[in-house]
């Protein structure tokens, strides 16, 4: 191809580059300046490239380290001897228009780019080193890797580049970005932030990262509140918008996954709408990039944490920064803007200003010190430093026939032959450090987390305040506790859309949220919770209930009716007292049984009636203590049994009154009916029927000891259960009916004349019986645990009681206190 065609050829307009001639050349594509114009696109002209701004002195000691590199390679004899190395440097200036002109000039080796056309006999280029931007790197690559081209990148760590199928030709000195995600996911978790926002880049390259790292962090249980993409295209409105959504939410860690051209028109409005109250975490290309240089920005940048690729200091790097000179180095065409924008003077081929001064050369570069000019500002001048020497050894090695392939010379160093030399370099640099690429062409390695601090003085400097240690259980170790907290924190803040849940409440999801927002709800009674932002509470043991605050469980209080305690041993006394009662009158009747107060009713049956009250008495005994289920069974049963047995005698007491009082006729053929064997058949039929219906509760559903868990929360309710309410309902109403049944005959009986008539008595009895047990009811219902059988207890005592006092007392009354009434001479109605 003919270079006076301009047909061919690509525009090379702004294109600056800095070379230096030698047998064998290394390309770079270094961002010398910060600040790209951007050119909006309107698909109506031709777009332009815009001009380049703001010279970096952080980026131009990349300039300086490569250059360095080169002259150290070229004065080593025992590294590429005999070869003189050469370069040309380019500025691409954060754009990838820039980057990908300055790589086809690379390619074609002529001032003007010839697209797939190489104008040189043969090309000197064997390599390119850069460039430092992702964005920039991938459309390089990508032309670069059609010719299995060399590619060292010293700044791109987009993980997307490691795809070899896409970039076969591409290898980097940094670590790779997909780290990036899981040094976030610690810092998190180690302030305890889940709580977040993400300002991601507009670009394919750093959305696709960022996705990425926020589905790793999400399932490490942090959440995303807010993810809004940046771009340098957007105009103020549109970044103002972004702003007041950042400064409504309220999360304060604001992640920047982004780069410079992106990052700086955004800064530029965050600064003049003075946000505060925010953290911001950089990513590993944002807290390494040149915007710290912007001293506009520091007041909103200062204290932003991030993350850096460990600084190695290359030895004899600072002494040669402050040997540098224009005179020295007169192709550098960066040298002079860099000594114009660091000693703010002109050099006097310049057009002076108000208040300028001309350069005299004599300006001392130890003085820009403090400003970011030395040997330790840049960890990516370490990292160029490694890529040219990684170059030179893979050239090194493909000549020097080391690898065992067929040897080569300096002729037939064509870029596709020198890749796969490069590719398995093995070395260590002038540091110590090792150096080698993985498969993907990555260099491995780790990062440091850093905080990037703007001093008083005007100085600036990277603290490393931790570290993170890949145990099985990796975790973050703070070097210091030097942190400066972006946002106007003394302390580490918090960063959280709700505030933990103590122990003893769970977390509940606000309906529409993500799960870190919730609502702190207290544990139901018997669960209790004893971790904080504890998602389920936990089910108390039934012998244990949750305590006031439900964060632990106690242990419950065991209730039932004791002897020990004053109810119980009350109603306890009484029982005996009374079971003693019966028997002592049982006692005087056998003693008195041939007077007429004994004899009269049926002395059979009031004996028998007496050891019925006796053993009803008794029973009280087995509702007090512990329930176990032989005495459940047996309570009911006895008790039963025994009140029905008395008021059967009762009732055929009652019946032998009123049968007395019809028969007048004296040899009348019903005179039989006032038998005693009559009423003895009587008591007996009517207490076999309740036997009969006992034992049909007993076959059905007997009762059983039963604890009861749910009436109180904080004790263990033992007692009986009835096991069929059917049985227990047609025992006492078998037991109402016999006693309504005698209260009706007594009543009807009791204006019948006689001496010794008991139907008064009787009906007093009955009615004081009747009461009691009506009253027993609601009592009995509306009361729980030992209250409950206290209630039962009082009510058989009392009815008890009440037969004892209305039928028998007024018979001991007559036999110890006035036996004159007890006399034969009184006429009596039953013998």
């Amino acid at each position: 191809m003919s270079d006076g065609d301009p047909g061919c050829k690509l525009p090379s307009e702004n294109l600056k580059f800095y070379e230096k001639d030698g047998d064998i050349i290394f390309g770079a594509l270094i961002p010398v300046h910060l600040e790209p114009s951007n050119i909006k696109t309107n698909f109506s002209s031709k777009p332009s490239m815009g001009k380049c701004n703001k010279l970096s002195v952080f980026c131009y000691l990349q300039v300086l380290a490569m250059v360095f590199a080169i002259n150290e390679i070229n004065e080593n004899p025992e590294l590429l001897p005999n070869i003189t190395l050469g370069f040309r440097i380019y500025d691409s200036c954060f754009n990838e228009m820039q980057a990908v002109n300055g790589a086809l000039q690379l390619l074609s080796g002529a001032e003007k780019a010839n697209p797939n056309y190489i104008c040189q006999k043969k090309s000197k280029m064997v390599g390119l080193i850069g460039d430092l931007q992702s964005s920039n790197s991938v459309a390089v690559a990508r032309i670069l890797g059609l010719y299995r081209f060399p590619q060292i990148s010293y700044g791109s760590a987009l993980s997307y580049l490691s795809n070899k199928i896409n970039f076969p030709s591409f290898l980097r000195t940094i670590i790779n970005d997909k780290i990036d995600s899981f040094y976030f996911k610690m810092l998190m978790i180690h302030f305890n932030w889940t709580w977040i926002g993400i300002l991601a880049a507009d670009n394919d390259f750093d959305l696709y990262d960022s996705e990425l790292m926020r589905k790793d962090i999400e399932a490490a249980g942090i959440c995303v509140a807010f993810f809004m993409r940046i771009s340098a295209q957007h105009t103020r409105d549109q970044t103002l918008s972004i702003l007041q959504i950042i400064k409504k939410s309220t999360a304060t860690v604001v992640v920047l996954y982004c780069s410079m051209p992106e990052l700086i028109p955004f800064i530029k409005v965050a600064t003049k709408e003075n946000i505060t109250g925010k953290v911001w975490v950089a990513s590993g290309s944002v807290s390494t990039s040149p915007i710290f240089s912007y001293k506009e920005f520091w007041r909103t940048l200062n204290g932003t944490i991030g993350q850096k690729f460990p600084l190695t200091i290359i030895p004899g790097f600072g002494k040669f920064l402050y040997s540098i000179h224009p005179s020295l180095y007169p192709n550098d065409i960066f040298m002079k803007s860099f000594w114009e924008a660091n000693f703010g003077c002109l050099w006097p081929n310049e057009t002076p200003v108000n208040g300028s001064f001309y350069c005299t050369g004599q300006e001392n570069l130890t003085t820009l010190e403090r400003q970011g000019y030395n040997e330790a500002a840049s960890v990516f001048a370490s990292l160029i430093y490694n890529a040219v020497y990684i170059l030179a050894h893979g050239i090194n090695n493909m000549i020097s026939c080391r690898s065992g392939y067929p040897c080569l010379t300096i002729s037939r160093l064509d870029p596709w032959k020198i890749l796969q030399f490069v590719k398995g370099v093995r070395i260590r640099n002038t540091a110590g450090q090792e150096l080698f690429f993985d498969e993907n062409g990555d260099l491995n390695s780790y990062n440091e987390y850093v905080n990037w601090q703007a001093l008083p003085n005007g100085e600036t400097q990277y603290v490393n305040f931790a570290t993170l240690k890949e145990t099985p259980e990796s975790h973050i170790v703070l070097s210091n506790n030097t942190i400066f907290w972006s946002g106007g924190y003394t302390e580490a803040p918090m960063s959280k859309c709700s505030e933990s849940c103590p122990p003893g409440y769970r977390k509940a999801p606000q309906k529409g949220q993500p799960v870190c927002c919730f609502d702190c709800i207290l544990c139901s009674e018997d669960e209790f919770s004893n971790e904080t932002d504890s998602t389920s509470c936990m089910k108390c043991p039934e012998d244990m209930w949750a305590n006031e605050k439900h964060n632990g469980c106690w242990m419950r209080n065991l209730e039932f009716l004791s002897f020990r305690e004053t109810l119980g041993g009350s109603l306890a006394t009484i029982s005996v007292l009374g079971s003693l009662l019966s028997l002592s009158i049982l006692l005087i009747f056998i003693k008195n049984a041939e007077t007429p107060v004994v004899k009269a009713n049926n002395r059979n049956l009031s004996y028998l009636l007496l050891l019925s009250l006796f053993f009803c008495y008794l029973c009280a005994l087995m509702f007090i203590g512990r329930p176990i289920t032989i005495t459940c069974i047996l309570r009911q049963f006895i008790f039963g049994i025994s009140f029905v047995m008395s008021i059967s005698c009762v009732l055929g007491k009652t019946m032998m009154v009123v049968i007395a009082f019809n028969l007048t006729q004296p040899r009348s053929n019903r005179r039989m009916w006032l038998n005693s064997g009559v009423t003895n058949t009587l008591v007996l039929v009517c207490t076999a029927i309740q036997v009969i219906i006992c034992a049909g509760w007993l076959a059905h559903s007997p009762p059983f000891k039963y604890t009861d868990n749910k009436s109180k929360m904080d004790t263990i309710i033992i007692e009986c259960n009835k096991g069929s309410p059917i049985g227990y309902s047609c025992t006492m109403g078998y037991m109402g009916f016999l006693a309504t049944l005698c209260f009706a005959i007594a009543y009807l009986s009791r204006k019948l004349p006689g001496s010794f008539n008991e139907a008064k008595l009787i009906t007093f009895s009955m009615l004081i019986f009747g009461t009691v047990w009506i009253s027993f009811i609601p009592a009995y219902l509306s009361t729980t645990g030992k209250y409950m059988v206290a209630v039962e207890i009082f009510a058989m005592l009392s009815s008890s009681s009440g037969l004892v006092a209305c039928i028998f007392i007024p018979k001991i009354n007559i036999i110890i206190l006035r036996p004159e009434m007890n006399k034969k001479d009184r006429k009596m109605f039953i013998k």
